[in-house]
């Protein structure tokens, strides 16, 4: 086990998955999505970034494999992304055994960096809601809800809230606000593309960007792309970790090379030197060990 503790939050590595827990003052985004495990298969890589305050470590997904991220299109802002993790720098040597740990796991596994064709991780948990500026966005895993605040267009209070089956769901798009074009969170139903603005739209709400919530669209966004049937919806979910996937079972890993090993070995060298510098606990130095002894 490899883990790293920061006030921003956890991260914890098992040889098999990531588990990211965020910190109690985090993005909304972020502490709405919760805990949550990253599956080693869906990753594409990791980094740390140190800058003088510490650095930052950045979990890339190979793509298709995350709702969230798919949902988002790389519109996140950094504080909102789930797979960055802001470090201390009396944590950036942890911070660095964490990527190098995950990178040999890739390296032994095999693990491709190319797309996929299903999603890998389940995405938010259900119920779920978020929104802002003219409504409200509910979904409870079968039912869309759209609730409308005093500040809505009539158009959409005298028609009262909406609520939408998922069957009738053929596509939802979520755009934060951009500088001062407004934000929004659509849902297309039967094929049909609304072109109407989003402020007229009762089956879109739209965000101007005045809080951070506004961003949690996101997550409602994510829970109903992942339970759309294929094409750009569910294709494959992850199995709970710790449980067989249903997905096609992987090629074997093959037994470690000699360049494998040598790297396990000065793994181990530059653990001691962690732990003598004072950068590992006796606990953190025990656990990192008995991982690559394991290994070896």
């Amino acid at each position: 086990m490899a883990d790293i503790i920061t006030r921003d939050g956890t991260w914890s590595f098992d040889g098999d998955a990531i588990r990211v827990v965020p910190g109690s003052k985090v993005h909304p985004v972020r502490q709405d999505l919760g805990e949550f495990a990253v599956p080693l298969r869906a990753v594409a890589g990791v980094s740390f970034e140190p800058d003088r305050k510490g650095g930052r470590l950045r979990l890339r997904l190979r793509n298709g494999a995350c709702p969230v991220l798919r949902a988002a299109d790389g519109r996140l802002k950094d504080a909102s992304d789930p797979y960055q993790l802001v470090v201390e720098k009396d944590r950036a040597g942890v911070a660095e055994y964490l990527v190098d740990e995950i990178r040999n796991a890739l390296l032994i596994e095999q693990v491709p960096e190319g797309p996929v064709d299903g999603f890998l991780l389940p995405g938010p948990s259900v119920p779920v809601s978020g929104g802002g500026g003219d409504g409200t966005a509910s979904f409870d895993g079968e039912t869309v809800r759209l609730t409308w605040n005093w500040k809505a267009e009539e158009s959409k209070t005298a028609g009262g809230a909406v609520t939408l089956p998922l069957s009738e769901v053929t596509g939802v798009r979520w755009l934060p606000a951009i500088g001062l074009e407004n934000g929004s969170l659509r849902f297309d139903r039967s094929g049909a593309v609304s072109a109407s603005p989003a402020k007229y739209d009762p089956y879109s709400l739209e965000l101007w960007g005045l809080s951070k919530r506004e961003y949690t669209a996101v997550l409602v966004a994510a829970a109903v792309l992942v339970r759309l049937p294929s094409p750009g919806g569910r294709a494959e979910l992850a199995a709970p970790v710790g449980q067989p996937d249903a997905a096609p079972a992987p090629v074997p890993a093959p037994g470690p090379a000699a360049d494998d090993h040598d790297v396990l070995l000065r793994r181990l060298r530059e653990l001691g030197e962690l732990y003598e510098s004072g950068i590992l606990t006796d606990e953190e130095f025990a656990l990192a060990k008995r991982a690559v002894l394991k290994r070896l």
